[in-house]
């Protein structure tokens, strides 16, 4: 989740107006099959066999604002949804805090389908993001072994949510970043499902059963792909940093929530044969 303009976004469809209700991504009988989820049927604390926590307040690379902790607080499940709750508090020399979830280590995966079915929070200065950061860095460090942002959101653009790849050659810090946005006029107040399908030909974004990116391997180097070995999700409410902090944060705001009301990740049917 590295800060971006995302002036390269490639594509840009309007949902303005559209309904309430979902449509979901087909998913062709046979493909694909479940190999990893999470329904968040249950209370607590996030099932701890798929889930751990980054902790800690040092910016992120980003200059982010918040300390991300384990506390329940921050990060629970009740009525059947996954909670990431942002505070206004002082906290270990913060102001904020949040969680920041992660799989590495309980689910590691490379290709596949991934769904999220999420309502975002609202107001200027958060940060949303579901995301994917390789388990291995085997091509070193970022953005050298690649970053899949799945969903980016910043809230003074409530209206618009972002899918964006980071390699060595397309990255913010050379302005080649790749990516696309999508306009959306109720992601605050309603549920969407967000989706990526990653193979070893190319990476494609969905909202709501809506293809709007596509990332395609060109067959060069790692600099361009190197989206051929293992990555993990990252689930989390940033405050404030390079790119949701560029016009201030609105503590009137506080607190604000996150809520998933499923991850599920598949793998190719033929794959598992």
């Amino acid at each position: 989740m590295n800060w971006r303009s995302l002036s390269v976004a490639v594509l840009c469809f309007s949902f303005f107006g559209q309904a309430k209700a979902q449509v979901p991504t087909k998913i062709q009988e046979g493909k694909y099959e479940l190999v990893w989820s999470d329904e968040f049927d249950y209370v607590g604390l996030p099932d701890s066999t798929k889930w751990g926590y980054d902790l800690g307040g040092h910016g992120w690379g980003n200059n982010e604002l918040e300390y991300y902790t384990d506390r329940a607080k921050n990060a629970r499940v009740e009525a059947g949804k996954l909670i990431i709750e942002a505070h206004k508090e002082d906290y270990e020399n913060r102001n904020y805090t949040s969680t920041r979830l992660i799989t590495k280590g309980k689910g590691d995966w490379k290709y596949g389908r991934f769904e999220f079915r999420v309502r975002l929070p609202e107001g200027r200065g958060t940060w949303p993001a579901i995301w994917m950061l390789p388990t291995d860095w085997e091509y070193g460090g970022w953005p050298a072994s690649g970053e899949i942002d799945i969903l980016e959101h910043v809230g003074y653009a409530s209206d618009e949510v972002h899918g964006t790849v980071h390699t060595e050659a397309y990255n913010h810090g050379e302005g080649t970043q790749k990516g696309g946005s999508l306009f959306m006029a109720d992601n605050a107040t309603g549920f969407h499902e967000y989706v990526i399908e990653w193979d070893e030909e190319k990476i494609v974004w969905f909202i709501d059963g809506r293809k709007y990116f596509q990332f395609k391997n060109e067959h060069k180097t790692y600099k361009e792909w190197p989206f051929d070995k293992r990555f993990h999700l990252l689930l989390n409410i940033a405050i404030g940093g390079g790119w949701g902090g560029k016009k201030g944060v609105d503590d009137s705001i506080f607190p604000l929530r996150m809520e998933v009301d499923y991850v599920r990740v598949y793998a190719k049917a033929s794959e598992l044969q």
